[in-house]
């Protein structure tokens, strides 16, 4: 099943997504309860994709691709300002001359969970979708300031969608820039699976309905600039595409 949160007109709302048929299927409420199919339905090319859940917090797995394996999971922060959707642009900010796109698959949480065992974790999971990781590398690599490197705003596009019958252990995932691809790996390379990523982050904090976790990026995260288009795709997810442009400061309000 696919399930979207999507604009239409002024209304937000989540719905199921038909891609065989072209439309959305609006629900009333959140799905991480149930399923409750409004009975209305909307052509897909006429409503507008938001980022698909909006969580209290995203966590992000740090170095979990490559060679080198840490003894602990390497975890950092993104608050849920930092996330948009699908065609939003990530904002260059002022203060960094190293914005990287990171494109990870991106664990969407299902219900309140805490201490949730390694072998069951997979039951809090309501599904999966696609994510960059945009990351100030030059604000996070001096004193070591991750969360800080990842936390500007809209520096987590999310989308397109929320895939929820889906096995994430051999996931190909490509990110293109300009239509360039940049990096091209599968989920099986990560050096912790889903289920000790959702495990081990729910040990840390209490997990809520809607939460994210970032699972990585395999080899080739570059910089971005003005101008960039980014696609991250996911197979049997879809794709998350994204302008890039400089941040703009609102001038001062004139004096009276």
């Amino acid at each position: 099943m696919l399930i979207a949160r999507v604009a239409v007109g002024d209304d937000r709302a989540y719905a199921r997504v038909d891609t065989d048929a072209g439309r959305v299927h609006l629900l009333s409420g959140t799905p991480f309860d149930e399923i409750r199919p409004t009975g209305e339905t909307r052509p897909l090319a006429e409503v507008r994709l938001l980022a698909p859940t909006e969580p209290s917090k995203v966590l992000v797995a740090g170095r979990n691709y490559g060679d080198v394996v840490t003894p602990d999971l390497v975890v950092f922060m993104k608050p849920s300002t930092a996330v948009v959707g699908p065609g939003s642009p990530v904002l260059l900010p002022a203060e960094s001359e190293e914005v990287r796109y990171e494109g990870e698959l991106a664990v969407v949480i299902g219900r309140r969970c805490r201490d949730v065992p390694e072998a069951v974790a997979d039951q809090v999971v309501f599904g999966y979708t696609c994510a960059n990781d945009v990351t100030a590398w030059d604000v996070g690599a001096p004193n070591g300031h991750w969360t800080r490197a990842k936390s500007f705003d809209t520096f987590c596009p999310l989308g397109p969608w929320i895939r929820t019958d889906l096995d994430p252990m051999d996931l190909a995932l490509r990110t293109t820039v300009n239509g360039v691809v940049r990096q091209d790996g599968s989920t099986k390379e990560m050096n912790r699976d889903v289920r000790a990523l959702v495990s081990r982050c729910s040990t840390l904090m209490t997990l809520l309905p809607g939460d994210v976790i970032l699972t990585g990026t395999p080899a080739g995260a570059g910089v971005l600039r003005p101008g960039d288009e980014v696609t991250v795709e996911i197979d049997e997810i879809g794709s998350l595409s994204h302008p890039v442009a400089n941040h703009q400061v609102p001038a001062p309000d004139a004096p009276a």
